[in-house]
């Protein structure tokens, strides 16, 4: 199974300008090597048979007459092997020469798409020898002795892959054709080129690169002319770029001098799954036809084959990049201003939180005092209540406690253990019982005294439970489920993690840091089961539903994109290879299926909350799900692993 993956190379050959001959064995080399490599498409640079800068010797016929013939002769060489290339050379038609793409596979030519737009500023002066291609009418030609389709406006359909070609220039331009191209479906990018170097034009050229496969939601394939090419005036680097979504995922070495093959396996299911997501992927001009041209391309079994790409195990998580900070405070901003809106909205005197210890409660009360910084409100405003029960330990009482302290808020106990015993003889509940009443009872006895105490003191009660609780059910049902804003709805576990990290490694309150850091180091539990004989925590979340980085893999990836659950275990094992075996992840993939299926129940009914990122559960906004849906076809793929 190839999952939607499709492994695509940006290739560099060592050019020698003007000899044809030369080129096209360099080529046919590097089309052997990405065909070794499981490549299925392979783009060499602009007018790279003859090479790109060749000047007036463009109106030479005897050049044109040799590139024609070291076409004829890399179709011949690279006939046996099935992947799918694209090359650049100069084509005669009638009285106009174009600067040309030419796309064929297995000795056959698909088709030849000409340069749109030729520029002629600064160090260029294309027009000095090419025409643009949107002058021809012509339909088809004759190259290398077959009829070839001749085009602005060719597609060509592989399967699921749908692939357009441009060339160079044609990006920079203010509506570039690829822009067209995705609009008619072409759900893969090519750009053969030769754009030369100068300071600071690489940074842009990426920025174009990221910019145009994200607004076209395609992957983009860059292949730019490097070493051999003449330096009268201009110098080439050898630009090989890889880019999926807005995110440059595989690029090559600039400024050598041996040829280079940058590969990379890109996602096309996933890109036509935000498509489909987004309904303005559209437009509503009418669009002139685009010729649809099929070929075939070899299918990678990825289940046998590693990805050639970087999958993180932590989707959530902000990148190790200079942007950082600015991410955290982002986040840290939507979920602030999320609550001050509520808060002024409501009129309320104060915000009511429960606190615990854990993670959840810490970021939820980290919030709020930041919103009532922002709101010019006393932080004593912000009432933190500690409520412990049968399965509290000292520390986690005794980290709220300092923690509340440190961060200047009023502070109060109510222990829910008496209340709780006289539930549990009201109902009849064994003392010895350790079931889910049991426990169920003390979250909602909490969540009782937190109405309780904001009705008496005109707060709001801000909900502590994150999207990963969310996803998995994994809270009491009209107990910590409720609230009256819950602004950590939109962050999974593995995010509330890194962000109080964060905060503790660079918050403006120095002295909260040790209780953070402990808070860090705690094992995450709800403590609603007697601790051990030692005071310790019995009751550990994660060996009870599973690893909180796995789960939110599987969200991540199954909520946004819509993967399967043979590719989210195909992914997982990559990502998280050296730290879970195989069967650990089917494992805990498939009770992450089950209980996502059957909690939609919980998340029907939740409190209004900030979405943060790109997944979100909320039943107002990116997910309306039955609650009865059936998730028998999922369990029995992931079963079947």
């Amino acid at each position: 199974m190839n999952f939607g993956f499709v492994r695509i190379a940006a290739a560099t050959p060592v050019v020698q300008v003007a000899d044809c001959q030369h080129n096209v064995s360099h080529i046919a080399t590097l089309v052997r090597q990405a065909a070794s490599q499981g490549a299925a498409i392979v783009a060499f640079p602009e007018l790279s048979i003859t090479g790109y800068t060749c000047g007036d010797l463009f109106t030479q016929p005897f050049l044109l007459q040799q590139a024609e013939a070291a076409l004829t002769q890399l179709l011949e060489e690279t006939a046996p092997l099935p992947l799918l290339c694209i090359a650049g050379l100069p084509v005669a038609l009638d009285n106009r020469l174009y600067n040309t793409a030419v796309v064929f596979s297995r000795g056959q030519i698909l088709g030849a798409v000409p340069k749109s737009y030729l520029p002629n500023y600064n160090e260029f002066y294309e027009n000095r020898w090419f025409a643009p291609g949107t002058e021809s009418h012509a339909e088809r030609i004759s190259l290398c002795g077959q009829e070839t389709p001749f085009s602005t406006r060719l597609l060509f359909e592989c399967g699921d892959v749908c692939l357009g070609v441009e060339i160079c220039e044609d990006l920079w331009v203010p509506v570039p054709p690829s822009s067209m191209q995705a609009l008619a479906g072409a759900n893969l990018l090519v750009n053969i080129s030769a754009s030369n170097e100068m300071v600071g034009k690489h940074a842009y050229l990426r920025s174009l690169i990221e910019q145009q496969s994200a607004r076209t939601m395609a992957a983009y394939l860059y292949s730019s002319a490097g070493c051999g090419e003449s330096t009268t005036d201009i110098v080439f680097a050898g630009n090989g770029i890889i880019a999926e979504n807005g995110a440059i995922l595989r690029e090559s070495e600039r400024f050598t001098f041996g040829e280079q093959l940058t590969l990379c396996d890109v996602d096309i299911e996933r890109l036509m799954a935000l498509r489909r997501k987004t309904n303005t992927f559209t437009s509503e001009s009418p669009q002139k036809e685009y010729r649809r041209i099929r070929a075939g391309l070899p299918v990678q079994d990825y289940t046998r084959t590693p990805l050639l790409r970087e999958i993180s195990p932590y989707p959530f998580i902000p990148g190790k990049d200079a942007h950082i900070d600015e991410r955290c405070e982002e986040i840290f901003n939507i979920q602030i201003s999320g609550l001050a809106q509520r808060i002024r909205h409501t009129n309320c005197r104060s915000a009511v939180i429960g606190i615990s210890g854990g993670l959840d409660s810490t970021l939820a009360l980290l919030v709020a005092v930041r919103t009532f910084d922002k709101l010019g409100l006393p932080r004593t405003c912000v009432t933190g209540i500690t409520m412990p029960g049968f399965g509290t330990t000292g520390r986690t009482y005794n980290n709220a406690l300092r923690l509340m302290e440190t961060l200047g808020i009023t502070i109060r106990e109510v222990n829910i253990r008496a209340a709780c015993e006289q539930h549990f003889s009201d109902i009849g509940l064994d003392p010895g019982d350790r079931s889910v009443t049991y426990e169920n009872a003390q979250a909602r006895e909490r969540t009782q005294i937190l109405m309780d105490i904001a009705n008496q003191t005109g707060g709001l009660v801000i909900g502590t439970g994150d999207l990963s609780e969310l996803a998995l059910g994994w809270a009491t049902y009209n107990g910590d489920h409720m609230s009256m804003y819950g602004v950590n709805c939109g962050i999974p576990k593995t995010l509330v993690r890194h962000l109080v990290g964060w905060v503790a490694a660079k918050g403006p309150d120095e002295a909260a840091r040790p209780w953070l850091l402990d808070i860090l180091d705690t094992p995450i539990s709800p403590e609603l089961l007697p601790a051990d004989g030692n005071g310790q925590i019995a009751q550990c979340t994660e060996e009870l539903v599973g690893p909180y980085d796995l789960h939110d893999f599987f969200l991540y990836y199954f909520v946004r994109f819509g993967f399967r659950p043979a590719k989210l275990y195909l992914m997982a094992r990559q990502a998280f290879a050296g730290k879970y075996e195989d069967r650990t992840i089917k494992r805990w993939l498939i009770t992450f299926l089950r209980r996502f299926f059957s909690q939609q129940f919980k998340r029907s009914a939740l409190p209004d909350g900030p979405k943060v990122g790109s997944v979100s559960l909320s039943p107002r906004g990116d997910w309306r799900m039955p609650s009865d849906a059936s998730c028998t076809m999922w369990l029995h793929e992931a079963e079947n692993l």
